[in-house]
């Protein structure tokens, strides 16, 4: 198949790379990781400003219209950068509600996600080693609406999010409910992750909800094939610093880079992103049209976490002692990497889904 780029979303490409590149340098990044939040407020408002935060999203709520590769095309942009924004869970949520939220839902959120005003953040995980699609955080109908108990692990940038897009268990089944964020019952608990910014731990006591309709496994579709694209941009970041390391940094009288040690490192490395970047967008184009998605996903979050993470092992390793600088930028790479690693799954439950797919007929 051929993954070529149209124009629009080559113009995405190019906006979101000359933002990132203005407003995420190293010494930026390292300003954001010591705030109180973690999150790059003013990098936010640009994307917000440019247009950037709705190019997944309708048209008629202000957004582009593009879709979920347009989002793909925009977080792999911010991962070669490692840009502290939270794009993929605020518009993954943002794209649940536009496809299955009420019109209310749709007009009170949507333009704000749009134009940043209003963040959203998604809470698909929890503790424990159930897989994502079966959560055991519990829904009970109260009226016209929903009451939620359980806890929900690890979720994305909560600091200033106006509401959360939760994935809960009710009577008929699995299902997505939006939960503001400050409503009664709702306790917040910060976490630190790998990637060095502040996740929370949300504790839900009979907090007050709205269901919001659709399947959760095709939200979750969508998720995993962001975290995808922000890995592979993440990986090509780092292989690109290393690039760069190598054929400056000199050892008995010749470039790092012209060992063929080192080649054979990089070689693996680019061999890996492209394997990455395929299953990417088969998994892209199977989830918008209504393709194998139960098989294409879980081979590209494989890739992403398997793949990814050799990248970004890799590259750290060919740094030598400058690799654990922590004043030189190519650590964040080997943490975003390893986090992006294990979220929604890790590669042995990407393959066990895979199992399964295959085992149903769910692929040919």
């Amino acid at each position: 198949m051929d993954f070529t780029l149209d124009d629009e979303l080559d113009a995405v490409r190019g906006l979101a790379g000359e933002i990132f590149t203005d407003r995420a340098d190293p010494a930026r990044i390292r300003e954001v990781e010591t705030s109180a939040t973690r999150m790059d407020g003013d990098l936010w408002a640009e994307l917000g400003k440019a247009g950037l935060l709705g190019v997944a999203l309708p048209e008629e709520y202000g957004g582009a219209g593009l879709g979920l590769g347009a989002l793909c095309v925009l977080l792999e942009e911010q991962g070669r950068h490692v840009a502290p924004v939270p794009i993929w869970p605020a518009t993954v949520a943002a794209l649940a509600i536009a496809a299955h939220g009420t019109p209310e839902q749709r007009a009170a959120l949507l333009p704000g996600a749009v134009d940043g005003s209003v963040r959203l953040t998604a809470a698909l995980e929890e503790f424990g080693p159930h897989e994502a699609a079966e959560p055991e955080c519990a829904a009970r109908p109260d009226g016209d609406g929903w009451r939620l108990t359980g806890v929900k692990a690890v979720v994305p940038t909560p600091a200033g999010a106006a509401c959360v897009l939760v994935s809960a268990r009710a009577p008929a089944g699995p299902g997505l409910f939006l939960v503001a964020a400050d409503a009664p019952g709702v306790a917040w608990e910060p976490a630190e992750t790998t990637a060095r910014d502040l996740a929370g731990t949300l504790t839900l006591t009979d907090a007050p909800a709205q269901a919001v309709g659709g399947a959760l496994g095709g939200v979750l579709d969508q998720a995993r094939v962001a975290v995808a694209a922000l890995q592979l941009g993440v990986a090509q970041g780092a292989l690109r610093r290393a690039a760069d390391f190598l054929a400056a940094r000199e050892q008995f009288g010749r470039p790092l880079g012209t060992f063929q040690a080192v080649q054979h490192q990089l070689a693996d490395c680019y061999i890996e992103i492209d394997a990455l970047r395929v299953t990417l967008w088969q998994a892209v184009t199977d989830v918008e049209d209504g393709g194998n998605a139960a098989a294409s996903v879980p081979v590209a979050q494989w890739w992403a976490a398997e793949g990814g993470l050799n990248v970004v092992h890799r590259v750290q390793h060919l740094h030598g002692g400058i690799g654990v600088d922590v004043d030189y930028p190519i650590h964040r790479y080997f943490l975003w990497g390893k986090q992006l690693a294990g979220t929604l799954g890790g590669a042995s439950a990407h393959l066990a889904r895979l199992g399964d797919a295959l085992a149903g007929g769910g692929a040919p």
